[in-house]
């Protein structure tokens, strides 16, 4: 091949349509080559042969070949590093440009800029283009122009400047003649790059009018399938948010609109703030004395710490990947503060297991639960875990689902006593503020 070529690199945007970069690179008048590469640097950190995500990812890969190939294309697919793919890649193709969608946290910032500089060394362009959020970190900030650190008034701001170009799609039906031409490629199996074949198990995302204007109402049922499933589909790109924020704002469905822009407000903290990967985003909640209790941590994540909502919501997370979002924060409190374990254990092992972990919500999330976050519930209002579940599980169907032996001799006894607990963990945090001179928040 003697014809420059310009490639389009997917990571976050598993989709064809209605994407900004590969729609720019259609655009450059040169055939595009589509490239995925399975990066080794995060397979290889993964603990699990048999990761739902990895699988997903590879379906996903696998649908694009088909749609590619049936317009007489396909798609590069590699494993290694990104430097190492990258150096295959430009001696197999005389490429011009290579065009992606921008990535936010700290390591892919590094994996970019190292890509960037290795295509610079060889005159090649990188282009990124915005696709993954509506605004980015600088967009959307105080007339100061600080970033906001509370979501209320992060909201009011970014729904005040929104505007229809902001979600307006990005098309790429008329362009699809501009992929390069070529005979089906191989793509490697699941086995080849080191994973057990398996099913992810991935829900179909629903978006329904039905759902989505009964979503305030009844998204903190875990009983009830009342949420869009769009998270999974979201972090990976197979739908846009774009088509997200437009189709939330003809159904006028605000409650979940809001959920959209939560998950924009943790991606300016983490781009804003990057300490908090390591760090509490306030510095004092390093101060705290966490427990740390290696055998209770342990009964956390199996789901045996006699509590029903608690321990059902960890049984889902580990056979599933997925778990409610009202569970979400009573296992986090429970975890952070009737055990007074320190939430970097929790949010590392989220992080291995949930099906649409990102890094930003995940983060942001953990530490809203354990008070030490930019837009945290205060450490001294703790979830109560049975109170939780008579309100939000008052029949018990959600914790019967995930503890078939509740009510039996099987079943432990609560491991702490709630109470206890929570006042243990209230002076745990007033003694770090009292050492940073900080008082009660």
């Amino acid at each position: 091949m003697d014809a420059p070529v310009v490639a389009f690199w997917f990571r976050r945007d598993l989709r064809l349509d209605d994407n900004r970069g590969l729609q720019a690179a259609l655009h450059s008048g040169m055939p595009v080559v589509p490239l995925f590469i399975f990066d080794r640097t995060i397979l290889d950190r993964l603990s699990d042969r048999s990761d739902r995500r990895v699988a997903f990812i590879h379906q996903c890969v696998c649908r694009l070949s088909e749609q590619l190939r049936s317009i007489g294309s396909d798609i590069v697919v590699l494993s290694g590093t990104p430097l190492e793919a990258f150096a295959q890649l430009v001696e197999r193709f005389p490429i011009a440009a290579v065009y992606t969608n921008r990535d936010y946290e700290p390591a892919t910032l590094e994996r970019d800029r190292l890509v960037e500089e290795f295509l610079r060394q060889r005159s090649i362009a990188f282009h990124t283009f915005k696709d993954q959020c509506i605004f980015e970190c600088s967009e959307v900030v105080k007339p100061d122009g600080l970033p906001y650190t509370v979501y209320t008034p992060y909201s009011k701001a970014w729904r005040a400047r929104l505007t229809p170009d902001d979600y307006a799609s990005f098309d790429t039906t008329p362009l699809l003649d501009r992929f390069w031409r070529t005979e089906p490629l191989t793509i490697p199996t699941l086995e080849e790059i080191g994973f057990h074949s398996i099913e992810p198990g991935v829900p179909a995302i629903q978006l329904d009018a039905k759902r989505l204007h009964q979503y305030c109402k009844l998204r903190d049922y875990p009983a009830l399938d009342a949420t869009s499933h769009a998270s999974v589909h979201l972090r990976f790109g197979t739908v846009s948010i774009r088509a997200l924020v437009r189709h939330a704002l003809d159904l006028g469905a605000d409650a979940w609109l809001g959920e959209l822009i939560w998950r924009e407000f943790f991606m300016m903290i983490l781009a804003n703030f990057p300490h908090v990967v390591e760090q509490s985003f306030h510095p004092a909640y390093d101060a705290i004395t966490w427990r740390n209790d290696e055998e209770e941590f342990q009964r956390w994540c199996e789901g045996q710490t006699g509590y029903p909502l608690v321990d059902a919501g960890m049984r889902q997370l580990n056979a599933t990947g997925t778990m409610h979002n009202r569970v979400r924060m009573v296992v986090a409190s429970f975890l952070t503060k009737d055990l007074l374990i320190d939430w970097r254990w929790g949010e590392a092992y989220f992080a291995a297991k949930l099906l649409d972990y990102e890094l930003s919500s995940n983060n942001g999330n953990w530490q809203w639960a354990a008070g030490t976050g930019c837009d945290a519930a205060p450490y001294f209002r703790v979830f109560n875990p049975l109170l939780q579940q008579v309100k939000f599980d008052p029949t018990g169907e959600y914790v019967r689902r995930w503890i078939p032996e509740l009510g039996t001799p099987d079943y432990p006894t609560p491991m702490v006593e709630h109470p206890t607990a929570k006042e243990r963990a209230i002076a745990a945090y007033r003694a770090a503020l009292d050492i940073h001179g900080k008082g009660m928040r």
